[in-house]
């Protein structure tokens, strides 16, 4: 295939264009900024370009990796997350059917726009258990702009396919970012520690979000439109939700009965209470997608 990858200077992008090369594939990068994975500098929200690069590049596969994301939302206006994430989006859409090569298009979304003020505020704000989210979850009431324009992106792909059949996979990732978040309850003295925790209910590492691209690629024709949590697999279930936001640390020792003395050589904690876990089931069971790494392999790494 001949890939477009947009975002291909990001986190995700400059991780999955040399992997779709290893695969065979052809990747051509765009990014507003020059990256070593970027083939094309500039933005989605320029229609001229992105008919340019999907037309003059032969393009016959999308991955809309580039975004705006959360720690902008910090520098940029909610104007600048609507140009971006929303028209950008929806250039990419049109311009790929109007094109009439491309046969499959692959959207990077996000598990934050599933989160709201509720769900974030947690045991704090009198939560009874951990929320179970799933792709069935209903309502989205995403808690800032970004989550927002990520869920009307979503719809816009909803709405192309459902008007002129373009397959469409929607893979909405949980966090495999390497900065910290501004999670209320990490660890302060260790963003290591926070990130392996994190691993049991809202993590993956950027090796497993790329690799999820590359599968949904080749699913994304025969699926024709869905939507997929990527995340590492968790060892929970729904039944563990009350234990989790009262006393999490006794919930992970009944699941990994070493973590806590693996824990305690490097000085690290678990979360006292952990406010959602994500189920990444559904990939699993539709096209064959498991993350490699989860908490059993942080532990693995701990244990060697």
């Amino acid at each position: 295939m001949n890939v477009l990858v947009t975002g291909s200077s990001g986190w995700l992008g400059r991780t999955l264009v040399p992997l779709l090369r290893r695969a065979g594939h052809s990747a051509v990068g765009l990014d507003p900024a020059p990256g070593p994975a970027t083939d094309v500098v500039g933005s989605v929200v320029d229609r001229g370009l992105v008919r340019e690069v999907i037309r003059g590049r032969e393009i016959d596969a999308i991955v809309h990796a580039g975004a705006l994301h959360k720690p902008q939302v910090a520098t940029h206006s909610a104007t600048d997350f609507v140009a971006v994430n929303v028209q950008g989006t929806l250039n990419l859409l049109e311009e790929a059917v109007a094109a009439g090569t491309v046969d499959r298009f692959v959207f990077t979304s996000t598990t934050s726009l599933m989160i709201s003020r509720r769900i974030r505020a947690g045991k704090v704000g009198g939560a009874r258990a951990a929320a179970w989210l799933d792709e069935s979850m209903t309502p989205l009431e995403p808690r800032n702009i970004y989550g927002v324009t990520k869920r009307s992106a979503e719809d816009m792909c909803r709405l192309v396919h459902a008007l002129h059949g373009l397959p469409v996979l929607l893979l909405r990732t949980s966090r495999f970012f390497p900065e910290e978040d501004d999670m209320a309850h990490a660890i302060a003295q260790s963003a290591e520690n926070t990130k392996a925790n994190e691993f049991l209910f809202r993590r993956l590492t950027v090796d497993d979000a790329a690799e999820a691209h590359l599968v949904a690629l080749a699913a994304a024709p025969r699926v024709g439109f869905d939507t997929y949590i990527v995340s590492a697999p968790t060892p929970f279930s729904p039944a563990d939700g009350a234990e989790l936001i009262d006393n999490a640390p006794a919930v992970v020792a009944r699941y990994f009965p070493d973590y806590p003395a693996l824990y305690a050589r490097r000085g690290w904690t678990m979360f006292d209470s952990i406010d959602r876990v994500y189920d990444a089931s559904k990939i699993a069971r539709d096209i064959g997608f498991t993350c490699r790494t989860g908490f059993a392999q942080v532990l693995d790494a701990l244990r060697a």
